[in-house]
């Protein structure tokens, strides 16, 4: 369990203490120790700013890849870590037109999500459609934003062609496959563990372990190849995802999980990710006719400025959220201050749908060893079953 610290800040005397709430914080790169439940000031939404007081957080695999410091450009820590979450609109500054008071809305923000509240530009701040609960809120931003656009604006998906996903039984992959269902005979094909096929099986046209040879698989079911790839795996899995494409398809790369493979950052698994990947010659394409892509939503949004996009197709999922055409698929809830065990859930592959934080929700009992225990404490080494600790809690009237 992180631990919980109380920042004391020296204040004049005399003076009204600032109201203070909780976030986690990522103290420095590494293993899960270095997640950290603070309390400190709240801020004041400046111009073009919402303050949202916060009901649900989503955890990412990105969120992961921040612990650990493997991104390209990783930010300066101490850092509130998340990028979505959603609540209630507390106070709002100016040039905020169309946001108000006791809005129930969605943040996407470049980190600082995973506080009781947060103050997000509100040009990344979007108005809840009146049926939507919060934890169907913070499930959206990041999956769904990255699967409708890398399906439809890049790849072009449109009726009768073919689709092959890596870890359908994810986040991303739960949006893939509902935004799949939008268009008329499409054809998914996805890998995933084992263990998620019985849940995620109905939604797939099928379903392969990713431990085996899913490119024969996939050769088996599509001799001629798909029209679409999306690889949220990279190194080697790169190749063999192009390979698989027919003429005209579209690779899309979004994601590079094959890095994370240990708690910390592993030098040699981040090397072994890129050497695996083999050269893009422009001249093979050219004579194969395929197309090789990349997708990274935050740089879209947050170093692109492409914020308008974002907003339309925001919309777009409201829209078909409202017609109950999509449908976010939690895992599990988890308090702030279980966030590592809620990490190393999705580190250990086992989550099937979104992982949420909720800032009310009392952290499970820590467990006390027998050489922890001291007088006066029961001593017990049991440990509680852990998906009936943090079930999805059922949302009352968009609550």
């Amino acid at each position: 369990m992180p631990e919980t610290v109380a920042i004391d800040d020296k204040k004049d005397e005399g003076a009204a203490a600032p109201k203070e709430s909780r976030s986690i914080v990522l103290s420095g790169f590494g293993g899960l120790k270095m997640l950290k439940v603070q309390k400190k000031p709240e801020s004041k939404p400046g111009d073009g700013e919402v303050a949202i007081r916060v009901k649900a957080c989503g955890l990412n695999f990105l969120d992961l890849m921040v612990r650990q410091g493997v991104l390209d450009s990783p930010p300066k820590t101490p850092v509130t870590m998340g990028f979505e979450c959603s609540g209630e609109v507390e106070a709002v500054g100016e040039n905020t037109p169309g946001i108000a008071i006791g809005d129930h809305v969605i943040a996407f923000t470049d980190y600082g999500a995973w506080g009781e509240l947060v103050v997000a530009s509100a040009r990344y701040v979007f108005k809840m459609p009146s049926n939507m609960s919060y934890q169907d809120a913070a499930a959206l931003p990041m999956n769904y934003l990255a699967a409708h656009i890398m399906l439809f604006d890049i790849s072009n998906l449109q009726k009768g062609m073919s689709v092959f996903a890596q870890n359908i039984g994810g986040g991303v992959g739960h949006a893939i496959t509902q935004l799949c269902k939008t268009v008329e005979d499409v054809t998914l094909y996805g890998t995933a563990s084992a263990h998620k096929h019985d849940v995620i099986k109905n939604n797939v046209t099928h379903v392969i372990d990713k431990s085996g040879d899913y490119i024969q698989e996939v050769r088996k079911l599509a001799p001629d190849g798909v029209d679409i790839v999306l690889d949220c795996i990279c190194g080697e899995d790169t190749n063999k995802g192009i390979s698989l494409l027919k003429p005209m398809g579209k690779y899309v790369l979004y994601g590079s999980s094959s890095i994370i493979t240990g708690e910390t950052k592993s030098f040699f698994s981040f090397a072994k990710s890129w050497w695996q990947v083999d050269k893009v010659s422009p001249i093979k394409l050219y004579d194969e006719n395929k197309t090789v892509s990349g997708f990274q939503l935050r740089h879209l949004a947050f170093q692109q400025g492409r914020d308008q996009v974002i907003r339309a197709t925001m919309n777009k999922l409201f829209q078909l959220y409202s017609q109950g055409k999509i449908q976010p698929v939690v895992d599990s809830t988890w308090a702030f201050e279980d966030v590592a065990d809620a990490m190393q859930r999705m580190h250990d592959r086992k989550n099937i749908g979104k992982i949420i934080l909720d800032p009310a929700m009392e952290p499970k009992p820590k467990v006390v060893t027998n050489a922890e225990a001291t007088p006066g404490q029961e001593e017990t080494n049991e440990e509680k079953p852990e998906v009936d600790e943090h079930k999805e809690q059922p949302a009352v009237n968009g609550q």
